[in-house]
């Protein structure tokens, strides 16, 4: 993953290094320039005037440059018209281009400059001064120089993309399910208000899964009393057996679907189990397996640690989705691997398809042309919280038939 902080932080030491490639090469390449103009011929007159003529002695010659480059403080040499030494006083300086005129000269420690006297010699004189720095000296001043601003840039840049970071986390956590998470609001730029929405947010959509968690619960709550009511009017009045029988059947289906809504209200509403101890879950298969005709069990025994009336409740949902939508008989099936416990319930109904298998945990989800209410519930999206609840899950495994595989973490398993 590109990190936007080292995106940033590499674009400045890039342009850093940029600007100082630039500075070096324009400090290496304008030694060069010449001047132009009449300021080189009123040097090369004033230099005319200080040397001796041209047919003075070679030591009256040498005696004048001595004077030159005491008084100056610098290098200083005379050279004939071919570009030959005549005199010179100091430290060797380079010879003058007798082809390209007068202008600076590279060579030794400072940049030297040479005039064209009117008699045809060439004065060419080191710039006074302090003494260029090496190459070397330069590259370690500029480095020092880069390594500095990098460093100073890292922080600022960390500074601003640590924001960022903060902001994903929060979003992440958002998406996992935490309505509760919130970002660190630093600073009062555009990161900062973007913060502070996000917050804004988060805390309007917590408010509003909260309302909707509440009003699921109460209304599911009253309408127990209702059901109440009518189940004891049914009870109270005479008729048609057949058709009280039908009632009957339609307020308990009723019951059991307010049942699984209080359930999985009160599933969503907490983020961990109530009440956890170590359970057997054969045994607890085992007892259920005993409510329907055709169904065997067979497998070892596994300890788990839960709930034991929430594990109970989903390996009924399983079971009763097995005698509604299945065929007998059904089978139960109970092996431990690499430290969990693995659940299989399977009938002898038909398989279900990849399309239709995708939607079967979601709550009143119903195959496409399914007839009738069955299947239009909560259980086994309820299988699903439950068993997430435990730190498991729930899968169809079409590659073994109709089968539902439940995975939670194994306490100790041993072979009955």
């Amino acid at each position: 993953m590109r990190r936007l902080y080292l995106q940033i932080y590499f674009t400045i030491v890039g342009s850093l290094i940029l600007v100082l490639l630039a500075a070096g090469l324009m400090w290496r390449f304008t030694v060069n320039i010449p001047p132009f103009g009449q300021s080189v011929e009123l040097a090369g007159a004033i230099a005319a005037g200080l040397v001796p003529p041209i047919n003075a002695s070679c030591e009256q010659q040498q005696q004048a440059i001595s004077q030159l480059a005491t008084r100056f403080a610098t290098d200083i040499a005379l050279f004939d018209a071919t570009g030959e030494p005549i005199a010179s006083a100091g430290r060797p300086v380079p010879a003058p281009n007798v082809n390209g005129g007068p202008g600076w000269l590279s060579g030794g420690s400072r940049p030297a400059f040479s005039l064209h006297l009117l008699d045809g010699r060439w004065l060419v004189g080191r710039i006074p001064g302090p003494q260029r720095p090496p190459a070397l000296m330069l590259i370690v001043f500029l480095g020092a120089l880069a390594v500095a601003v990098a460093l100073g840039a890292l922080p600022v840049a960390r500074r601003l993309t640590r924001r960022l970071e903060r902001l994903q986390t929060g979003v992440q956590s958002l998406g996992a399910g935490d309505l509760s998470a919130r970002v660190e609001v630093d600073g009062r730029d555009e990161v900062a208000q973007l913060a502070n929405s996000f917050n804004q947010a988060a805390a309007r959509i917590e408010a509003l899964v909260h309302s909707h968690k509440m009003l699921l619960a109460n209304a599911s709550h009253e309408l127990r009393t209702p059901l109440t009511r009518i189940r004891l009017g049914i009870e109270l009045a005479k008729g048609d057996p057949a058709r009280k029988a039908e009632l009957e059947k339609d307020i308990a289906e009723l019951d059991r679907l307010v049942d699984e809504i209080l359930l999985a209200s009160r599933l969503d509403a907490v983020e961990h189990i109530d009440h956890a101890e170590d359970v057997d879950l054969l045994a607890l298969a085992a007892e259920e397996c005993a409510r329907y005709d055709n169904c065997r069990i067979e497998g070892r025994s596994i300890l788990v640690h839960g709930d034991p009336m929430l594990l109970r409740r989903m390996i009924r949902n399983l079971l009763e989705n097995a005698a509604r939508h299945g065929q007998p008989p059904v089978e139960v099936g109970l092996e431990a691997g690499e430290g969990r416990a693995l659940l299989r319930i399977r009938d002898r109904g038909a398989v279900i398809g990849e399309p239709e298998s995708a939607g079967l945990f979601l709550p009143f989800y119903r195959i496409a042309g399914a007839s009738g209410a069955q299947g239009a519930g909560l259980g086994l999206s309820l299988v699903r919280q439950i068993a997430r609840r435990h730190g498991g899950d729930v899968v169809y495994d079409p590659q073994r038939g109709s089968c539902f595989t439940v995975s939670l973490p194994a306490l100790v398993a041993s072979v009955i």
